[in-house]
């Protein structure tokens, strides 16, 4: 479930004068959700805005349409005054768009020195009681074509059948059908390496596409760009102490415990797809402000994408306005999801503050009485290289007078971006209850270029952590009989506490990517991907020698004592 800190909420309004809707709501993409509501109300768009202020998380639900969006709309037409509505806990449980029912089955075929010759998936994905908006996509093309990993795979089979049940809809959930990819292939190479008897790090090696074969069609029909799979995990294991774990490992049984580690590289795709624009104008108060169509829900944005201007027009970031997700202050917009914001909305940004400057300059001509080329940018104005002749763009705007200067940019992505890395996991079970703990933890990524690294790092390590609680924690149950949820509030579903999880490790080997004209590589799903699959292969790792050779997630205390229990029966037999 995706769990959001704050609940969908919608508040509808209707203008009876004007025959104008509004809804004010929390969404991933406002002009995409008001299009959706135009189709369903039968309106034209300039008859219906969409407003979505600051946005409490989103992880992909927030992209869709839900039913109440068109309910309060229609209830404040009818009765006249606006109609609220928010959620409570229990309903989101219900409603919300759930993620990751897959049950798949993997096959690996290697040769006799353990290298890939192909690769066969059959899923069995649950769409639910009736197909949410990009279900079929997410469970088919999204994640697919990244089945074969950061590995040489020759040949590829992949079958996936979406089968209609009575749970709650399942679609987008943060990494959209990447996590489902990366942990099939990541937990099949782990028990290859295993059986036949390869450490998992040589039996990586073996398989890594080398850097010097990029750009690199697999056959997934993805083309990679750059990377350099083996460096990541070398240095994630030299930042894990990897040589070191065999200590761990014995100073943990004379505690009573189990140890294990696991590592997991992954790649995937994303910062593709449509195009997106934005907008930067300097009013005639001198106020400087961005429209852009993406949606903040807790990345970033607005420090970003301020950052971006304020170093090209040499004015402090506090003074430069974002504006996002209202559709009649914005034109148009494509909205957040698929990590797009920086690698497909910073492109966008970066040209329109270009053009932005070249109208400045232009502009400030005859004030200056100096060609564009010789002004600079700098100090909140534009200023002439070589002499004291300056103005401030507070007094161009005067200047200029009217509505200012303003100056767009759009980019429409030629590819996706392909972020990867590796992640290292180090659990102790308890061999008594089977509850596994989070010992140490090491993420090394590249992303290619960093505009924030405080902010990408956020990102990583709020990834991370639902990652490890998928591994680990949150499950979905329903009653087989009834169907009845079972995990419909906070006292049955767990979700992770600033205790369950450990202090991250993180640091990246950046290689700039060559199909971004910012190098930028889309980050903010990469930590759920590569989480699940290393946590799943530390745990059976330190369960390895009764025999345990797979645990499904969530490896929570109940089935990790089964697994023991089960294990322990069959070595007595």
């Amino acid at each position: 479930a995706p769990m959001a800190l704050e609940p969908r909420s919608a508040i509808g309004a209707f203008d009876a004068a004007g025959g104008r809707y509004t809804l004010t709501t929390g969404s991933q993409g406002s002009h995409s959700l008001r299009d959706w509501l135009c189709e369903v109300l039968g309106v034209d768009r300039a008859r219906l805005r969409v407003i979505a202020p600051d946005v409490g998380g989103g992880f992909g639900m927030r992209l869709f349409l839900f039913p109440e969006h068109v309910l309060v709309l229609h209830a404040a037409r009818r009765l006249g005054r606006p109609v609220k509505w928010v959620a409570e806990r229990g309903e989101t449980f219900q409603t919300d768009t759930h993620g990751r029912d897959h049950l798949s089955r993997a096959e690996l075929a290697l040769d006799a020195e353990g290298r890939m010759l192909a690769l066969r998936v059959e899923t069995l994905a649950n769409l639910g009681a009736y197909m949410s908006q990009m279900a079929g996509f997410i469970t088919t093309l999204s994640g697919s074509g990244m089945l074969p990993g950061v590995y040489r795979v020759p040949a590829l089979s992949v079958r996936v059948r979406g089968v209609l049940t009575n749970t709650a809809p399942v679609d987008a959930y943060r990494g959209a059908g990447r996590p489902e990819a990366a942990y099939v292939i990541e937990r099949l190479v782990d028990a290859a390496a295993r059986e036949m008897g390869l450490g998992p790090d040589e039996f990586r090696r073996r398989n890594f596409i080398p850097p010097e074969a990029m750009p690199f069609t697999t056959a997934g029909g993805k083309t990679y760009d750059c990377g350099d799979f083996a460096r990541n995990m070398d240095a994630a294991m030299r930042a894990a102490d990897w040589a070191g774990f065999a200590a761990r490992r014995d100073e943990a049984g004379r505690r009573g415990r189990r140890r294990g580690i696991g590592l997991a590289t992954y790649i995937e795709v994303c910062g593709g797809g449509n195009d997106e624009g934005a907008e930067v104008t300097l009013a005639a108060d001198g106020a400087v402000s961005v429209k852009i169509g993406t949606q903040s829900s807790g990345q970033g944005h607005e420090t970003a994408y301020a950052q971006m201007v304020a170093a090209e027009l040499g004015v402090p970031v506090a003074e430069v306005r974002v504006l996002q997700g209202d559709t009649d202050a914005i034109a148009t917009g494509r909205g957040t999801g698929g990590s797009r914001s920086l690698p497909v909305g910073g492109a966008a940004l970066a040209e329109a503050t270009d053009a932005f400057v070249a109208a400045a300059k232009e502009a400030a001509r005859g004030l200056l009485d100096a060609a564009p080329e010789r002004m600079q940018l700098r100090d909140g104005g534009i200023g002439v290289a070589g002499s004291n002749r300056f103005v401030t763009l507070a007094d161009l705007a005067r200047h200029v007078g009217g509505a200012g200067i303003a100056a767009s940019g759009r980019f429409k992505p030629p590819a996706g971006t392909f972020p990867n890395g590796c992640h290292v996991c180090e659990v102790e079970v308890d061999s008594d209850t089977g509850a596994v703990t989070v010992a140490r933890y090491t993420i090394v990524d590249d992303f290619g270029v960093v505009l924030n690294p405080l902010l990408l790092e956020g990102q990583v390590h709020g990834g991370t952590a639902q990652g490890i609680s998928q591994a680990l924690m949150e499950r979905v149950v329903y009653e087989p009989g009834s169907a009845q949820l079972l995990s419909g509030t906070l006292m049955d579903y767990a979700v992770p506490r600033a205790a369950d999880l450990p202090s991250f490790a993180f640091d990246t080997n950046n290689i700039p990517c060559t199909t971004n004209p910012l190098g930028v590589k889309g980050a903010g799903e990469a930590g759920s991907i590569g989480a699940p699959p290393a946590v799943i292969n530390a745990v059976v790792d330190a369960l390895a020698d009764l025999g345990v050779r797979h645990i499904d997630m969530p490896a929570t205390p109940q089935r990790v004592w089964q697994a023991m229990r089960r294990a322990a029966a069959e070595t007595a037999g």
